[in-house]
């Protein structure tokens, strides 16, 4: 059977604090926290794949919100970090969706749930993010959605 997210997260850390990698071993725990946060405040064991997929979007978010401050003060040292961090926690995503698949599964839900103007805009991002969860970042799905409605 293959590893759990959380287990390969586990090993992950292991492996970071052998070969004294900070940055991974960093970033690795921020997202075991924030795991085990989830598990004690709902009185949960073991956080299942999509939930723990939730946590690193999360900090996947929270790195590129403060990218551009990053990017104002011309300080490349963090820039670097933060690219790192990115790249690492990147890796534990699923193969994420290219805009054309996105933009299919958009058009294909459009249809499904009737949406007729921007209007439905929850509606519609409601049922595709089912679709993309962990695949495609939220800010681009919305764009598509919203420029989809808007040809209606």
């Amino acid at each position: 059977m293959a590893m759990s997210l959380k287990e390969q997260l586990f090993n992950d850390l292991k492996q970071a604090m052998k070969e004294k990698d900070t940055v991974k071993k960093e970033i690795v725990q921020i997202v075991r926290a924030g795991v085990l946060q989830i598990e004690k405040d709902n009185h949960i064991d073991d956080l299942d794949d999509s939930r723990v997929l939730d946590v690193i979007s999360k900090e996947i978010k929270k790195l590129n919100d403060v990218m551009p401050d990053f990017i104002k003060a011309e300080r490349q040292d963090l820039i670097d970090v933060a690219n790192k961090k990115l790249e690492i926690l990147k890796a534990y995503l699923p193969e994420q969706l290219s805009e054309d698949s996105i933009k299919e599964i958009v058009d294909e839900t459009i249809k499904k749930v009737g949406a007729q103007s921007v209007r439905d805009m929850g509606k519609v991002m409601g049922a595709v993010s089912v679709q993309t969860k962990g695949r495609a970042d939220n800010k681009l799905v919305s764009d598509i959605v919203r420029k989809a409605l808007m040809q209606l």
